[in-house]
């Protein structure tokens, strides 16, 4: 089971990442001022881009814990309930969420 405080420890741990409040209360993680993945203090359910293969597999794979994200959804974006990921899996998912947001210099960057 994975909480919001392990998303914000994963996700700031990646290179240029950085946290943002948008919207008054949501807080956001971005990579050269674009957003990967959406949550708040004490969330269950964050917000984490996705492609839209990898948001259909996630649904396939289990439709409790993943769903389409509101509004993103349609470009891939998923909703991941945090009590139905181990850490590995949140790091996995955060981490091609930054992959897809970086620019690819950044990328390549972090590669080496």
């Amino acid at each position: 089971m994975s909480t919001f405080e392990d998303v914000r420890r994963i996700a700031l741990a990646l290179p240029t990442v950085e946290e943002v409040v948008t919207w008054g209360s949501d807080l956001t993680f971005r990579v050269r001022g674009k957003i990967f993945a959406i949550g708040g203090e004490g969330a269950e359910i964050v917000s984490i881009k996705a492609s839209p293969d990898a948001q259909a597999d996630l649904l396939a794979l289990d439709a409790t814990t993943f769903s389409k994200a509101a509004y993103t959804g349609r470009f891939g974006w998923v909703n991941v309930r945090l009590a139905g990921v181990d850490e590995p899996m949140l790091e996995e998912l955060l981490a091609n969420a930054w992959r897809q947001t970086a620019p690819k210099r950044v990328v390549r960057e972090a590669d080496r």
